[in-house]
């Protein structure tokens, strides 16, 4: 007679989950799982993981100095000297919690600390770049670009992964997001701390946020989307060890099974992954719809080095290439397609959100979570002005600069590291599988 124990009996409702229920057709679009998972982790993915490392993509200026604009910026363990009043921790489980409050802040302020080490020949680049792109016709607002306290940060030494910043100041930020500045069916309950269970039934079991239009539905699966993919991360390159002062990172199942599996999340989970896989899609669309952009000889990702442009933009049309193959584009036509004045105001009202979403960034108190939500809510804005910017792009003149359409080094960097997220995400969500299976 078999016996199963509860850790069997996980595992196998696991696999369950990642295998029988991420599956199928997405809502909004006519795109499966399987063709996503098939095109990104082949085709997609090997090719965005080497753009990355390319000069003129893995350095991102960021001002990580701006304060937060809704409330005040309590900088959770992200200052030199972190004491244990600023780090207030809401304890709902003793399990989960078992380190100090002071021991949780010296943590995250060691693990969220942003490496600044740049080499002189690095930094006499950086002021080569600023004059050759101030040579160029901007007709977009450049941000953070701008401020005197914006810095080149290098991304790759400075990876997104788990750095202990939580407790309500991370909740607070994720909370105001869905709650104040995200359109949700008013039903749907959104506690304090998002990875707690909801009360009772989620409205969302049956039919996607009904009662929304497409317009605010892409909206909110946008955001999840996005929150699916950061908890994605954190839970790939978790910290397994501090020993000896070498921290290692690593996957930690039962952090992506508290997150995202269908008894821990009320089934939840399943639809915060298909979000996930959605946003992918929208950022695809936008990159096949700007390639046209970059496919110019007038843009040249400079750096200085001649070899090193043309190598980085050679990668970078193979993966348009790709993407242009790709079969089961989302169909952006369908939104704001509506009466003209109530579309204008509802895409107005859809830019507003997303501004007030991407201000909300400079609320988080852990400085590498800033830094990275920071570039994927502006990858995210930057696939969004692209979906809104057909006409502009398809009267590009193909030997002078563009005078409707504009992208600036930064925006381009967003886009491409943040859709680079994304594919990497979707392609740890193989690896979990994979796990899960060699755990039966």
């Amino acid at each position: 007679m078999w016996r199963i124990t509860a850790q069997a009996c996980w595992v196998l409702l696991s696999i369950c989950f990642l295998r029988n229920l991420l599956t199928g057709v997405l809502d909004d679009c006519f795109c499966d799982v399987e063709s996503i998972d098939v095109f990104n982790n082949f085709k997609i993915y090997p090719r965005i993981k080497k753009l990355a490392e390319r000069d003129y993509f893995r350095y991102y200026k960021v001002n990580l100095k701006r304060p937060c604009p809704f409330w005040p910026d309590d900088g959770h363990c992200s200052i030199k000297d972190c004491h244990v009043e600023p780090c207030p921790e809401v304890r709902y489980s003793q399990a989960a919690n078992t380190m100090s409050d002071e021991a949780e802040c010296e943590q995250a302020n060691k693990l969220g600390a942003i490496n600044n080490t740049l080499s002189n020949q690095s930094k006499e680049a950086f002021a080569d770049w600023a004059r050759h792109d101030d040579a160029q016709d901007h007709f977009c607002e450049l941000d953070d670009e701008t401020s005197p306290d914006a810095e080149y940060v290098d991304l790759l030494l400075n990876p997104e992964r788990y750095t202990g910043y939580k407790g309500a100041s991370a909740w607070r930020v994720w909370n105001s997001i869905y709650e104040e500045n995200c359109f949700k069916p008013r039903s749907v309950y959104r506690p304090l701390n998002p990875l707690a269970p909801s009360r009772g039934k989620s409205s969302l079991s049956r039919s996607f946020c009904p009662g929304l239009c497409l317009e605010k539905r892409v909206f909110y699966r946008l955001i999840s989307g996005l929150h699916s993919s950061i908890n994605i991360h954190l839970c790939a390159e978790f910290l397994l060890d501090e020993g000896w002062g070498r921290p290692a990172w690593g996957p930690n199942i039962q952090e992506f099974r508290r997150r995202f599996d269908t008894a821990e999340t009320k089934g939840e989970g399943t639809r915060r992954l298909k979000n996930l896989y959605f946003l992918y899609l929208i950022e695809l669309r936008a990159l096949s719809k700007v390639a046209p952009y970059f496919e110019r000889a007038i843009v040249n990702l400079y750096t200085g080095s001649s070899e090193e442009d043309g190598e980085t933009k050679e990668l970078l049309l193979q993966i348009f290439n790709e993407i242009k193959s790709f079969p089961m584009h989302f169909d952006e036509k369908s939104m704001f397609a509506g009466h003209k004045i109530e579309a204008k105001t509802l895409k107005e009202e859809f830019r507003l959100h997303f501004k007030n979403i991407s201000r909300i960034m400079d609320c988080v108190g852990c400085s590498k979570c800033r830094l990275w939500g920071k570039l994927q809510t502006q990858g995210l804005g930057t696939a969004l002005k692209i979906l809104f910017s057909e006409k502009e792009i398809q009267n590009l003149s193909e030997h002078s600069p563009s005078k409707g359409f504009q992208l600036s080094r930064q925006e381009i960097v967003a886009l491409m590291n943040a859709f680079g997220r994304l594919s990497t995400s979707i392609y740890q969500l193989h690896s979990f599988r994979l796990m899960l299976k060699e755990k039966r």
